[in-house]
């Protein structure tokens, strides 16, 4: 079987929050096609690539090796069990090819004798993803629940395209699978094709099986006889071909495509084919991305390569290669336990608290806790207020907080409440505006409602207190010259969090974690994220809200892991990458690198 994974996701932004809510969507999609197969033999096979009939206009592909053989099996097993906890983590992903009517499928009886090596899954537009990515988060986490199989006219449009090993044994499989389903069957293009009344259909195009929503096949059938294959576009070849080696799987997105299945869905739109592509947008922006899966025996590692616009100054989307953040990185406080480097704030901090919004609603809101009184959802809209009064799009925030901020970091330390340390520290290009901007920033939050108060920070040239719904704690917002003589404007979680963002006793520059982070990144990259999820976990079951939406729902994922490292850098031309390295706990529950 094959690959899974998380996570993350990622730019430099929130990845706190972004590591939490996308981690089950991300796993789901990687492992979309791992089906079977780590236990099985060599199956030979065309070693055929499923992009070669798949139709070049679709909004998301997955390809993995779905037999991998060799270390790529090893590193495959170790870090799906690491992940997961089961002993065959893959194998109720077979459920995907569970199409209505049919029994329980088993790898060995079913789909050994005629599975190859390659396996893909593609959607045509998003808005209609249907059961898919719940189906396969079930499968990984070994839910007891059951999801339809996703395809079909009421569902997800596109379909599962498989390299066969043994032709004449994956059309058997084939036809058997089709009578259960009820289907009749049909032809295109001199192609014969069973489809059911429910819209599900299977065919044999070129050696690969094909099981997919009607439409889905079709387009499979078209791109086979030439009506344009994914792996001839321009820009999955770019992508696909500056891409890491080792890695198990893929997932390229089309923003353009994207855009154009939503624009065709209209309000018709799906919630959870709502929800993928929203998050899809949030991640690559407006730009083709391909992330690339490469397990290890303790790490999942996620390559993210994005093409942009020549000549455009950054890419947009959560997954951008920023070289400002690292140097923002490199100055936050050296015990950080999350530390975020952002670049480009001026143009960027609005949208990065969109984003960060968009996210959070992929996950049900979570009630209040009653022995806090405080929600997840309630705390992260709390500290988010200041960041959308300073990057409100009006030509008076433009002028009063745009104008002078350059890049920023976020961080937090301390082992428990008590000690809890957290702020968001900008770096200004203008301090007198920046100094300006403190009582600007409390004016614009006591309209939308914030208590403020003057206060005094040591250190620094302005200070006021603010109590933002949402937070049990006041915010202090100050402005000061810090230690590398800079200024900086910091919003922080008391005065401490506040002295340690402008003057800390060590920075990260020179931690061990740092450079523990670049070494695991590898190819240069300079680290601009770092989380440690033991850390976060015992923060949040502090306040009682491990059971809440949406922690509660990636909770398992959360305790499998140890850390999520960051960074990026340019591969040269359009491209960039950014890449994220999950680790992962041992079976002992201690990390396991």
């Amino acid at each position: 079987m094959s690959a899974a994974t998380v996570p993350s996701s990622r730019r430099h932004r929130a990845v706190r929050t972004r590591a939490s809510l996308t981690c089950g969507t991300l796993v789901a999609l990687a492992s979309a096609i791992a089906l079977a197969g780590c236990g099985s033999s060599n199956p030979g096979g065309t070693t055929a690539d499923p992009a070669s009939v798949v139709p070049a206009s679709v909004a998301l592909y997955v390809g993995a090796s779905v037999r991998p053989q060799g270390t790529l099996k090893t590193n495959a097993l170790a870090a799906g069990h690491a992940l997961t906890g089961q002993g065959d983590p893959y194998l109720q992903l077979l459920a995907a090819l569970q199409t209505p009517g049919s029994p329980k499928l088993s790898f060995a009886h079913d789909v050994s004798s005629w599975l190859g090596p390659n396996g893909g899954v593609f959607l045509s537009s998003l808005h209609d993803s249907g059961s898919l990515p719940s189906l396969l988060e079930q499968g990984l986490l070994g839910g007891s629940g059951s999801a339809s199989f996703p395809f079909g006219s009421g569902g997800a449009q596109g379909a599962i395209v498989l390299d066969t090993s043994n032709a004449s044994a994956a059309r058997s499989f084939l036809n058997t699978q089709a009578a259960h389903a009820g289907a009749h069957p049909k032809s295109l293009d001199g192609t014969s094709y069973d489809a059911s009344a429910g819209g599900v259909a299977f065919a044999l195009v070129q050696r690969f099986a094909v099981i997919g929503s009607e439409s889905g096949v079709r387009s499979v059938i078209d791109a086979a006889h030439g009506a344009g294959a994914l792996v001839h576009a321009s820009d999955y070849s770019k992508l696909v071909g500056q891409a890491p080696a080792g890695a198990l799987a893929h997932v390229y997105t089309n923003a353009g495509a994207t855009a154009a299945g939503e624009a065709q869905a209209g309000s018709s739109s799906q919630a959870g084919g709502e929800q993928l592509s929203q998050l899809l947008r949030v991640l690559a922006g407006a730009n083709p991305a391909n992330v690339s899966l490469i397990p290890t025996t303790s790490s999942l590692s996620l390559a993210a390569d994005t093409l942009s616009p020549a000549g455009a100054a950054h890419t947009g989307g959560l997954l951008e290669a920023d070289p400002e953040a690292a140097q923002a990185f490199d100055e936050l406080p050296g015990e950080a336990w999350l530390a975020i480097g952002l670049g480009h704030l001026a143009s960027d901090i609005d949208q990065d608290a969109q984003d960060i919004e968009a996210l959070t609603s992929l996950g049900s809101p979570g009630p209040l806790a009653p022995s806090t009184g405080i929600s997840f959802s309630s705390l992260l809209q709390g500290l988010l207020t200041p960041l959308h009064a300073l990057g409100a799009s009006t030509p008076q925030a433009r002028s009063e907080f745009a104008s002078w901020m350059g890049s920023a970091g976020v961080f937090a330390s301390g082992a428990n409440l008590a000690e809890l340390k957290a702020g968001v520290a900008i770096s200004s290009t203008d301090p007198a505006r920046s100094r300006a901007a403190v009582s600007e920033l409390a004016a614009q939050l006591r309209k939308g409602g914030a208590k403020v108060s003057p206060t005094t920070v040591a250190g620094t040239e302005a200070a006021v207190s603010v109590t933002v719904s949402g937070l049990p704690v006041a915010l202090d917002i100050a402005d000061g010259r810090a230690s590398n003589g800079r200024t900086k404007l910091v919003i922080g979680v008391g005065e401490q969090s506040v002295a340690d963002a402008l003057d800390p006793p060590t920075t990260l520059s020179s931690a061990a974690p740092s450079a523990a982070a670049a070494s695991g990144l590898g190819e240069g990259i300079h680290p601009s994220l770092l989380v440690n999820f033991p850390t976060f976990i015992s923060l949040l079951e502090g306040v009682g809200l491990l059971e809440q939406p949406p922690i509660s729902q990636v909770l398992p994922y959360l305790r499998a892991s140890s850390s999520l490292i960051g960074g990026g850098r340019q591969l040269g031309g359009e491209a960039a990458r950014f890449r994220l390295v999950l680790g992962l706990q041992n079976g002992a529950g201690e990390a396991s690198g």
